[in-house]
Parts: structure tokens; C-alpha cells; sequence
């Protein structure tokens, strides 16, 4: 099997359509499938299959993919196992990260790294559902992605994880808000009051979801903001609530931050990469250093 398919295949399987590799690998749509098709020759049962309009893998076809991750990661690790002396420590690394942790880490990581003589980094936003952060990892080396404690963990199986912190998730509101004289907080106490939410597929709506059925009522959604420092200047003039995250949240006088109690309330803060990216010294280098920033 030529290995260009087998990442042909895996690109399939992670993007979810032949238009998207297409773009993806810089080539057209009807090579993607040709190439394919020669890939399917080499097999004994179907590897996609037309599911409406879109071209899925079978089950083989997943099987096959996954299988294409450590071919190419061990591909990659002899094509630098002579040359790893060769590898230049300074090429650029491309990281991203939902906008929290960009507000907090992506300053100082570009400082540190100027400061040792590490990599010039390359950094994006990227506010995305909590489905559709894997996706991401074949567009950028390092990606800073975040999770509900009780979500589903991400696709080990075709790439890697690396944990940076467990945050914990408060209730936040005005300083002068009748609540902020508590020092812990119950579903019952906040569920009256009018809320600001994530929109629906992001982290953190599930904990709302979690607080509205320990307290045995709707909770009323009055705004819709995912951009925590947007939801921050909301709550502070207003009588709103929200989450937000302990450690990535600025400082603010206006704010009161308080714990909530009988619901866990944190999110897991990891960086997803493809295996064969974390053999490059400089991806390493970036990595060490926001791993180093983010504990």
C-alpha cells in the first residue's frame, strides 16, 4: 500500500468529505478519489462507502486509517533518524487555542520563546465545539483544546494528548450582587437567577444543563456569549450570572468568583497534536515551554 493513500484515507476519516482533503492536501477533488480508488484495489472489503452524498469509511476503512497513524509516524521517525542533528530547532510551530487560553498563554509563550532563542510561533483562535477540536490537529502543530471532566476524552487512537491543567469552573457575578456574600454556592441559589450561556455544543453548557436538573427547574438563558471576557463585562454590570474558568480568568474588582457545590465544575485544558508533529525539536521545544507557562 502506497503510504500517500493510506494518508489520503486518514485524511477521509478526519475531515469527514473529499472536497475538504481535496483542499486540504492542495489537490482536486477527483484525484482524491482516483488515488483512492487505487487504495481500494489493494483490499479485500470495501474501505468507503457513499452514505447521501458524502463519501464515509466502512469499518475496515476506519480500521485501516487508524493503522496509517503508525505507519506515518514510523515513516517520519526514519526519515529523521539520521538527520535528527539536521532538524532545524528553529522552525516555525504553528499553535492554536481556544480564546481563553490564548488571552492568558499566548503572550507570555511568545516572550519565553524570544527570550531562550526557541522557535518563532505562529499562533490562531479557534472557538469551536468540543466535537470539532480533533479535527483541528492537521492544521496547526500544537493544538490548546479544552473539555468537560465527564465529556467524551478525546480520539487517543490517531492523536496525542497532552494534559496542562484540571481549571475549575465558578460562578461569576457582580461584586455588589446579592449572591457574592456567600462564600459557596448551591444549585438552588442560583437557578432564579438569569444566566448567560455558552451556545449549544460548547464546553460549559453541559454544566449548566447539570445545575438546572440538581435544582428541579429551568435555568432562564438571557444571553448567548462564548468570548469569556465579553461574558465577564456582562456579568459585572448587570444582575447575570455565568461561568467562568478560575485560573484563565483575569482579575476584575467588578467580579466575584464563587465555588459551586454537588456539581462538578471543572474542565480539563489539554494540547492535541498528531503523533509524527512531536518529533520535531522546535514543536517540542514550543511544547515544553507552554506546558512550562500553563503549570
Amino acid at each position: 500500500m502506497d503510504p500517500h493513500h493510506l494518508r489520503l484515507l486518514r485524511e477521509l476519516g478526519e475531515r469527514g468529505s473529499v472536497a475538504a482533503v481535496a483542499r486540504a492536501m492542495h489537490i482536486t477533488p477527483s484525484a482524491v478519489s482516483q488515488q483512492l480508488n487505487t487504495l481500494q484495489r489493494s483490499a479485500r472489503v470495501p474501505l468507503t462507502e457513499r452514505r447521501g452524498r458524502r463519501l464515509a469509511l466502512t469499518g475496515a476503512g476506519r480500521a485501516l486509517a487508524a493503522a496509517a497513524v503508525d505507519v506515518m509516524t514510523a515513516l517520519d521517525r526514519a526519515a529523521r533518524a539520521v538527520g535528527d542533528h539536521l532538524d532545524a530547532p528553529g522552525d516555525p510551530v504553528s499553535v492554536a487555542a481556544f480564546h481563553s487560553a490564548g488571552l492568558s498563554w499566548f503572550a507570555p509563550l511568545i516572550t519565553r520563546l524570544a527570550e531562550i532563542g526557541g522557535p518563532p510561533v505562529r499562533c490562531a483562535d479557534e472557538d469551536v465545539a468540543h466535537a470539532d477540536f480533533p479535527a483541528l490537529v492537521g492544521d496547526y502543530d500544537l493544538l490548546v483544546a479544552h473539555r468537560l471532566a465527564y465529556s467524551p476524552p478525546w480520539p487517543a487512537d490517531r492523536l496525542t494528548v497532552i494534559p496542562l491543567i484540571e481549571e475549575p469552573l465558578y460562578v461569576a457575578m457582580s461584586a455588589d450582587h446579592p449572591l457574592a456574600a456567600r462564600d459557596r454556592l448551591a444549585a438552588a441559589d442560583v437557578a432564579g437567577w438569569p444566566w448567560i450561556s455558552v451556545h449549544e455544543g460548547f464546553p460549559l453548557a453541559e454544566v449548566l444543563t447539570a445545575i438546572a436538573a440538581a435544582a428541579g427547574r429551568p435555568l432562564e438563558i438571557r444571553h448567548r456569549i462564548n468570548e469569556f471576557t465579553v461574558a465577564a463585562s456582562v456579568v459585572a454590570a448587570g444582575e447575570v450570572l455565568a461561568l467562568l474558568p478560575g485560573r484563565t480568568t483575569s482579575p476584575d474588582p467588578r467580579l466575584a468568583l464563587r465555588p459551586l457545590a454537588g456539581i462538578p465544575a471543572a474542565r480539563h485544558i489539554d494540547v492535541l497534536a498528531r503523533p509524527e508533529t512531536l518529533h520535531r525539536a522546535a514543536v517540542r521545544t514550543v511544547l515544553d515551554t507552554l506546558t512550562s507557562i500553563a503549570t
